[in-house]
């Protein structure tokens, strides 16, 4: 039996490691019998496990965002990896474990990057359009330092809102170079608002993993919500009517069709941007994570939210690295 991170599991090995349980669903086999559905985790990425023959105290110990040392063999499964557990318990102080360090953060600081996000306020000249994304932003708290961007797919992560966040400044700041026209202020302000209603659409624990999403995020989702927000910020401050309409139609357009949630396309320069930052992150973020899951010279798995695409690790920078 061997320690594994996620990343360096392949099938026919035997491992003996934590994880962190994602996601747990009792379930019935084709025989009638309970078996457990986790989905687990560390820094390093996800894998499906299943715990065969679970008793109903299985059921009872092994809740989401808990630490657990399992013994499993991993096997390929409709082309996946997957474990399946021959022992697991719950962790305990002897193990010398913190169970930060199997959670996946972002690169950054939270502090960091919450402070990177205030300049970027500071830079906002109108003033209606400061204090809407001020006023929203305060009013996030403590909440908005660990939340992650999605439950699944891009930005999963701790501090993953936060990260999103800032790269999308800071590529926008980039391009609002190249394309001078642009009204920096709304792309600003378009970035740090256009995913702020996550905090209500899902329900996150301190470690950065969503549970579920609420009932209201359920019914209404972020982007709706998102667009209330604004116009309940801009009554409070009594801020500039057509300031509130702009800002709220930049949350509502930044996922571009209909079926993703946006009930308007984009009908200023400064929504299209917004739009197209929001997904070039997203993207390159998923892209990346791919690349960084195998080897120079070979192939991800397929990636769901890349319309299953598969992404190939290029050998380019190791040639490079060889011929000089």
């Amino acid at each position: 039996m061997i320690f594994k991170r996620i990343n360096e599991l392949q099938a026919g090995v035997k491992v003996d490691s934590f994880y962190i349980i994602k996601s747990v669903s009792s379930r019935m086999s084709t025989n009638n019998k309970k078996y457990l559905d986790f989905t687990m985790g560390d820094k390093t990425g996800e894998i499906s496990a299943k715990l065969w023959d679970a008793s109903d105290e299985d059921k009872e110990a092994y809740k989401e965002n808990v630490l657990v040392k399992v013994r499993a063999s991993v096997v390929e499964w409709q082309n996946n990896l997957q474990l399946k557990i021959d022992k697991i318990r719950v962790s305990n102080d002897e193990d010398k474990v913190d169970i930060t360090d199997f959670v996946a953060s972002a690169p950054d600081s939270a502090e960091d990057m919450y402070l990177n996000v205030l300049e970027f306020i500071e830079k906002i000249k109108n003033q209606d359009i400061k204090n809407i994304v001020s006023y929203i932003l305060d009013a996030s708290g403590e909440k908005i330092m660990n939340f992650p961007a999605a439950k699944k797919n891009h930005h999963s992560i701790r501090s993953g809102l936060l990260y999103h966040v800032t790269t999308m400044l800071k590529a926008g700041e980039g391009l609002c170079k190249v394309y001078s026209f642009l009204n920096t202020d709304l792309v600003y302000a378009g970035v740090i608002l256009h995913d702020m209603a996550k905090l209500e659409e899902m329900d996150a624990s301190e470690l950065g993993i969503v549970t579920d999403y609420t009932i209201q995020g359920q019914l209404l989702g972020h982007i709706v919500m998102g667009a209330e927000k604004i116009r309940a910020a801009a009554d409070v401050l009594g801020v500039d009517k057509e300031v509130s309409m702009i800002l709220q139609h930049m949350v509502l357009a930044h996922h571009y069709e209909p079926e993703y949630g946006s009930p308007k396309k984009p009908m200023l320069p400064e929504a299209e941007m917004l739009h197209y930052l929001d997904d070039m992150d997203a993207t390159m973020y998923d892209m990346k994570k791919a690349v960084d899951s195998v080897k120079p010279g070979e192939m991800s798995d397929q990636v769901w939210s890349l319309e299953r695409r598969k992404i190939y690790n290029s050998q380019f920078d190791k040639i490079v690295l060889d011929e000089q």
